[in-house]
């Protein structure tokens, strides 16, 4: 089957990884579902040799992805939240925002960013599709509109009169742009949205950091698309977008905050030129960074396979740290089961007493670690380990991804 790329059209050739056909990350089980068929799709890496977007097909609908019991709730993460606090306390200051502005998050989850907004007495808005976490943002006192982000909902917007008539101060998206579908559709309602002097901010885990560290497990299918400021800096203008401002962040691998506005008067930082010379350097928009991602990510599994079964050799009980979407895509592209990793621990409660899917490995909640005698714990979520590993002191605690490492 032939693909098309979801910017331009382009017609997609080979895949530069295949990982195997795995569930959807997010997607896990109860007990009740253990007997039933799971549904898999084909985890395919594209990348578009015009526009050089890299990309997943749209094998899974998004509506089928981000489902009323959608699992993953911002708020888990004590980093991540305090990661919100600052941006929304630095953006207030650059921005000079009051009580007289407006701003707007998309993919707003449990309310993790906007209640400080709300605490500030700034007017806001979060946009959530997925009920249980817009439920959760509601009872921060986050007003949420449960729909999906595009150019007719921001005219709803306005015309129901939940934004200013000429547009938002402020709209933030914070690593959503990479699970939208139609990234057209979404580059135009943030032009829509915006007043003439307004700015957007947006988050992604950047495509260099993926390539040049091995970052595979960070690609599933809630991914639709995986970002470069070069790729961004095209999208944009066709919208008549400017990028004015980005800068390098530690979350989620290394990540880029990427400011944007339709005002055509505002100065361009340094940053944004260096940070498309280093893309341009590394050779972003040609196949040679992608050539040895298949094989760098099977030295990755062959590694973490041949640690698992020596330990099984040993009678080691081993374990894992958080029930992340990137740990089933390393688990599943490794063939792991429950033989190999007993049971796997987490902080949310959204995620305890269920399966991972896929492997079927069981979720616990962290009292698990104290009731059994666990050798080893590998963590999943490699990209918080500074924030696990003073939860978990004096504990084996092993990472795989960049590298395998013993913490």
């Amino acid at each position: 089957m032939k693909f098309k790329c979801r910017h331009c059209f382009n017609k997609l050739n080979e895949p530069i990884l295949d990982l195997g056909n795995q569930p959807p990350s997010n997607a896990y089980l109860t007990n009740e579902q253990l007997n039933q068929r799971e549904v898999t799709y084909p985890l395919r890496l594209f990348v578009c040799e015009k526009c050089w977007l890299p990309q997943l097909p749209e094998y899974a609908k998004a509506n089928d992805l981000f489902t009323e019991d959608y699992a993953y709730f911002s708020s888990t993460s004590s980093s991540w939240c305090n990661h919100a606090k600052i941006f929304v306390e630095d953006s207030v200051k650059r921005f000079n925002l009051d009580k007289s502005s407006f701003i707007v998050e998309i993919a707003s989850n449990d309310g993790y960013l906007l209640q400080h907004v709300k605490n500030m007495q700034i007017p806001c808005l979060g946009i959530e599709p997925t009920k249980k976490t817009a439920d959760q943002a509601e009872k921060k006192g986050v007003k949420t509109i449960r729909r999906f982000f595009g150019e007719n909902l921001v005219s709803d917007l306005k015309n129901e009169k939940l934004i200013p008539e000429i547009g938002v101060d402020l709209l933030i998206a914070n690593n959503v742009l990479a699970h939208v579908p139609n990234i057209n559709d979404f580059m135009m309602g943030v032009s829509k949205i915006l007043n003439k002097h307004g700015t957007c901010s947006i988050e992604f885990p950047h495509l260099l950091n993926l390539l040049k560290y091995n970052q595979f497990d960070t690609i599933y299918h809630e991914h639709y698309s995986y970002l470069s400021l070069s790729f961004l800096k095209r999208l944009t203008t066709q919208f008549e977008l400017i990028i004015f401002d980005v800068q390098k962040i530690s979350t989620h691998g290394g990540s880029l905050r990427v400011f944007m506005t339709l005002d055509k008067g505002k100065k361009i930082s340094n940053n944004v030129t260096e940070i498309l010379t280093e893309e341009k350097e590394f050779g972003m928009e040609s196949l040679s960074p992608f050539k040895n991602l298949q094989s760098n990510s099977e030295i990755i599994k062959n590694n973490f396979l041949r640690f698992l079964l020596k330990a099984k050799e040993k009678n080691e009980i081993v374990c894992g740290y958080g029930a992340a979407a990137k740990a089933n895509t390393l688990l599943n592209f490794s063939g792991v089961k429950s033989d190999l990793i007993k049971f796997i621990v987490d902080k949310s409660s959204s995620k305890q007493d269920k399966f991972m899917p896929g492997s079927l490995i069981p979720i616990y909640s962290q009292d698990a670690l104290e009731n059994n005698p666990i050798n080893k714990i590998i963590v999943f979520p490699w990209n918080i380990i500074d924030e696990i590993s003073k939860q978990l002191k004096n504990r084996e605690l092993y990472t795989f991804i960049p590298s395998f490492k013993k913490w």
